[in-house]
């Protein structure tokens, strides 16, 4: 069988993470039997559709690391790739169907349609449509539509239990009597989704649906419009939905849920592919940090499991941190810079140094936005000093220390580490002061804090007229 997969997002937004993960799941299918990835824009929705947000999806997409072989932008063989672009087609096969006498024009209001479901609400009876219009004579079809009437598409369905085979939950079983005749283009010829998404399926000639476990519901419907018009139904592979920390479905009061939110925050984008690619599915030997080749060679859908997975952010976290320690000095600049705020004579004075500096403080981060706070102690010098860090500058060996320090830097354009390391060695043989007395004291007077990359970086980073202007004001705060 030629495996075809596709991820087909609606475009009303940036692209939440339980579509991601869905996306990710048909990537790593597709990749690991050879198979082929489509990208398909599911824009029927007129309303809340934009190009501004198809575009978002594709930005989304890439910036995640997600690469699709077929669709807009790309082009293909099974084309257009877009729903609203593909509505002739979806009017022919609406035609055959009302043809074979499998479909049926519904001039029903809203109004009616809204009444007879609160009765049936009331009544303790699952609301389905009442089948009124179903023997509709076509005399009474065209007095109805010269009164500017403008009929719905209705699915013909007979009394049946529809199997769903899953290759995750198994087989599940729905009798259509729990839905009836259901509406599959809608009275302004748009149609809706479980029947666009059935012809685009068979067309594109989709082997596998892997999607959400929400939409385990409409595959019953979409089995019984496949089996209208003839076509072959497709493996079906719902994944379990995703939850919060607090086991329910995950939404925006949990934290960050779209993929943009995690980009501005400062995650890395192969950590987040790495995290959801293990929310419901692991590999064999239960490792978690994994490459997409790593993955690609050890994916399969039987590993999937059928409970939801807990959206952990602590785990994202911590993982976020591995990979952000694991980037080169200059992968670690390039992915940092957009998030510093400095000023452009800083970085004229520190252009050279600027990714040493960076390189200097990736213990300290777990998302790239905290940079800019630890970046600090490069670029600025605090007005006021936090109570922990007075008490070092208030020691008595902290005046002289700083003097002495200051005199040793004056003749020097640049400190180099060994001559840091001199100077330090100098001052300990000579004032007998060590430790935090020395250290500490020293990291105060120069950062104005008792946090932050190693002292000798920060020494050997910052040229050493910037360290006496900064000592200068410490010694001002002690005097």
């Amino acid at each position: 069988m030629s495996i075809r997969v596709r991820f087909a997002p609606s475009p009303t937004g940036h692209i939440h993470v339980g579509n991601a993960r869905t996306a990710i799941f048909n990537y790593f299918f597709a990749r690991a039997n050879n198979g082929v990835f489509i990208l398909r824009i599911e824009d029927t929705d007129l309303e809340r559709s934009t190009l501004e947000s198809e575009q978002i999806i594709y930005e989304d997409l890439q910036w995640l690391g997600l690469d699709w072989d077929e669709g807009p932008l790309k082009g293909g063989s099974y084309g257009p790739y877009r729903q609203t672009e593909r509505f002739d087609i979806y009017n022919r096969y609406t035609m055959e169907l009302l043809k074979k006498g499998l479909a049926y024009e519904c001039f029903c209001s809203k109004e009616e349609l809204d009444a007879s479901r609160e009765k049936s609400m009331r009544d303790g009876v699952q609301p389905i449509y009442n089948g009124k219009c179903r023997g509709l004579s076509n005399s009474e079809k065209e007095d109805l539509k010269n009164k500017g009437i403008r009929p719905s598409i209705r699915f013909k369905t007979v009394d049946r239990d529809v199997v769903v085979h899953d290759i995750i939950k198994g087989d599940v079983t729905f009798p259509t009597n729990v839905f009836g005749d259901f509406v599959i283009v809608r009275p302004d010829g748009v149609p809706v989704y479980n029947y666009a998404v059935v012809i685009d399926d068979a067309l594109m000639k989709i082997s596998h649906v892997i999607r959400g476990d929400d939409h385990l519901s409409n595959t019953p419907k979409q089995i019984l419009i496949y089996e209208a018009l003839g076509f072959d139904i497709p493996h079906f592979a719902h994944i379990p939905m995703i939850l919060g920390p607090d086991h329910s479905k995950l939404s925006k009061r949990h934290g960050d849920t779209s993929l943009n939110l995690f980009k501005e925050k400062g995650y890395l984008p192969e950590a987040l592919f790495n995290f959801m690619t293990l929310l419901s599915w692991s590999a064999p030997d239960d490792r978690e940090i994994l490459t997409k080749d790593e993955t690609i060679s050890l994916f399969s859908l039987d590993k999937v499991s059928k409970s939801p997975a807990v959206f952990d952010f602590a785990k994202l976290k911590w993982m976020n941190g591995h990979y952000i320690r694991n980037l080169s000095k200059d992968q670690l600049a390039e992915r940092v810079k957009p998030f510093l705020h400095i000023s452009d004579d800083f970085k004229t004075k520190y252009n050279d140094r600027i990714a040493d500096m960076i390189f200097s403080i990736k213990d300290k981060i777990e998302f790239l936005s905290e940079a800019d706070d630890w970046f600090k102690v490069y670029t600025s010098y605090p007005e006021a000093i936090e109570d922990e860090g007075m008490e070092f500058l208030k020691l008595p060996t902290t005046k002289d220390l700083f003097e002495l320090f200051i005199s040793y830097l004056k003749p020097l354009k640049t400190l180099e580490l060994e001559k840091y390391k001199e100077i330090i060695h100098e001052i300990q043989s000579s004032k007998g002061v060590k430790g935090k007395a020395l250290f500490m004291a020293l990291r105060v007077g120069i950062t104005g804090t008792t946090k932050g990359p190693d002292l000798d970086k920060i020494c050997t980073l910052l040229y050493p007229d910037d360290i006496i202007t900064r000592l200068k004001k410490s010694l001002e705060k002690i005097c």
